[in-house]
């Protein structure tokens, strides 16, 4: 679905209901520029691989310099079937525009640039390289330029809010704002000063019949707002300094290009400094516009959010609905989801949350406090392979291998039917969608599989170690070579979709021959998920009980059969030891570390 900005006030309380109900979120960004990652060329430290800290200062220097274009959130409610079957994961995608120009009134600037391309290492002639450019990239995927403008949902992340109400109330608090002194040889500033205090003067001997305010305008303007020759700002602040100073007992207010000079009142000011506060809070509130899903997400502070001002229209049952909702999130983070997130987290938070620290170690902590649990699905899928980066674990090669999969059931809400038929690669709602399909998938297929139980797997390799390269052809698993994450034998046969039946031969152990692989990929179980004979017996395809078992009783065996069934049906539970494995991980191939462990996943 897609959300523009006249479309979110009305779509807002509809969202927020679904993250509630959410089993996890997944996310997705198009970005203006990406980091050139300089440390990958000849040379760079040293001529070795940068360390995990070098690439975060790299992606840090990019995402402060370049935006988000588009956010894509994928919502994911397990709806349970009849009898206490697994069900069906019910899908929400959501394709939102960001618009990258603030509301002026609210004194916030922002510096937006696309990353344009240019060369790499102009020093070196013989091996120029052109980086690749954002806008390139975006054009070829008829991404429309001025959609974040036109389209567009307004946002401040947490430190724009901040500074848009610290400058708010130095604007309120007169008495801190310097005062400006006109030149000696500014003629035309001193007799507007002396013309004021003339008629300030006029004006408080006045009689009964006079109004009781003054306008103070330019000479032949008469009060008129639209006037070529209204105050400017300039001058607007001499008489607004003069009458403080000059004239405790009285109080101006702007009126476009003239200045109203009235008596003091205190009730009338307290009464207009509370309307004044009211308004802001209003339009910062439709400023932080998309903001407020992401504190539905991490459990943030919501209670500043006006449904009512946001959508003026609002139904009062979906008002009283949205505040207990408020309250219920508040505190209550949801699994985030991502492909490659390591890069797209370092964005968001600039984005969303603020300056970045300035160590990964901060990183790793601050992303830790406002998500405790996240997921990379590339690191799930690269978690068993002894050279991650030359694992072909693209977001899309991921999707289409396990669209194979029967199970589990995930369907798209009728609502959201966009990409039902029609693929939008680089779309991040699109891309969200796949990267919650994926999850699904491949956690339910890992987890059936019993990897997770060696505790061996997945720590990061370390440089030296020869497994972290390539294999010599003919190289065995045991002797450092690549092998398939899953024995694709083991897999019940619903979690294949059927199809052809032809027969084919059984598949034989996990381990492929180097001399079959590309060198530029490893194999996984996800390429021979095609090659599973679809005709075989469902009970061959399981894992049999050794030969010394003594035989089961007519119970253990229909419950085993149970058992059998729901393999692969549903993601494993969150307080499964499967997340302690792969949760809270995010893979960052290209470094010494080969991964970002941001911290204990809570059970």
């Amino acid at each position: 679905m897609d959300v523009t900005r006249l479309l979110f006030p009305d779509q807002l309380p509809a969202v927020i209901a679904a993250i509630a109900d959410a089993h996890f979120v997944a996310i997705d960004l198009e970005l203006s520029g990406i980091p050139s990652h300089q440390t990958n060329k000849p040379g760079a430290h040293g001529g070795g691989k940068p360390s995990l800290q070098q690439r975060y200062e790299e992606n840090k220097k990019a995402a402060e310099k370049y935006q988000v274009l588009q956010l894509g959130i994928t919502l994911n409610i397990m709806e349970k079937g009849l009898f206490d079957t697994p069900g069906v994961y019910v899908v929400r995608p959501y394709n939102f525009f960001l618009n990258p120009v603030p509301d002026e009134r609210l004194n916030v600037e922002r510096v937006f640039s696309y990353h344009s391309g240019g060369m790499s290492n102009p020093e070196r002639c013989s091996q120029v390289e052109l980086t690749a450019t954002a806008v390139d990239f975006l054009l070829k995927r008829n991404f429309r330029m001025e959609a974040p403008f036109l389209d567009g949902v307004h946002y401040f992340s947490r430190a724009e809010e901040a500074t848009a109400r610290r400058r708010a109330t130095q604007r309120q608090d007169r008495a801190s704002i310097a005062d400006i002194q006109p030149q000696p040889d500014d003629a035309e500033s001193w007799e507007l000063l002396k013309r004021l205090q003339e008629e300030v003067i006029a004006w408080k001997s006045r009689p009964a019949s006079m109004p009781d305010y003054l306008n103070f305008a330019a000479i032949g303007v008469d009060n008129n707002p639209h006037s070529e020759k209204n105050l400017n700002g300039y001058q607007k602040r001499l008489v607004h300094q003069f009458i403080r100073a000059k004239h405790p007992d009285l109080v101006t207010s702007g009126r476009g290009g003239f200045i109203q000079i009235v008596a003091y009142d205190k009730e009338r000011e307290n009464s207009e400094q509370q309307y004044r506060a009211r308004k802001f809070e209003e339009m910062l509130g439709r400023q932080v516009g998309l903001r407020w899903l992401v504190e539905a997400i991490c459990g943030g502070d919501m209670s500043a959010i006006d449904i009512n001002s946001i959508n003026p229209g609002v139904k009062a049952s979906v008002a009283a609905e949205f505040i207990s909702l408020r309250e219920q999130l508040s505190g209550q983070s949801t699994v985030l989801v991502g492909h490659n997130l390591f890069l797209d987290l370092i964005y968001f938070h600039v984005c969303f949350f603020g300056p970045l620290p300035d160590k990964v170690e901060d990183f790793q902590r601050t992303i830790h406090e406002l998500f405790p649990r996240i997921i990379d699905t590339k690191y799930l899928a690269t978690h068993n392979i002894d050279n991650p980066a030359l694992a072909r674990s693209s977001l899309e090669e991921l999707s289409e291998r396990l669209s194979k999969q029967a199970q589990p059931l995930i369907e798209l809400h009728p609502q959201h039917s966009k990409y039902e038929f029609e693929k939008f690669a680089h779309e991040a709602g699109f891309d969200s969608y796949l990267t919650a399909q994926v999850l699904i998938r491949l956690s339910a297929t890992l987890d059936s599989s019993g990897l997770h139980l060696d505790e061996n797997k997945g720590s990061p390799p370390d440089e030296n170690d020869e497994s972290y390269f390539t294999p010599p052809e003919g190289r065995s698993p045991e002797e450092g070579g690549g092998g398939v994450l899953i024995d694709v034998n083991a897999l019940p046969a619903h979690l294949l979709k059927s199809g052809d039946n032809s027969s084919h031969p059984r598949i034989q152990p996990s381990y492929i021959p180097a001399s079959t692989r590309s060198a530029f990929s490893h194999v996984t179980a996800f390429d021979l998920l095609g090659d599973i004979p679809l005709d075989e017996d469902p009970v061959a395809l399981t894992l049999q009980p050794e030969e010394t078992e003594r035989p089961r009783s007519k119970k253990q065996e229909k419950r085993k059969k149970r058992a059998d069934n729901e393999i692969g049906r549903r993601m494993p539970a969150w307080e499964s030891p499967f997340w302690g494995v792969y949760g809270n991980k995010l893979r960052v191939n290209g470094t010494v570390e080969g991964v970002c462990n941001v911290g204990e996943w809570p059970c």
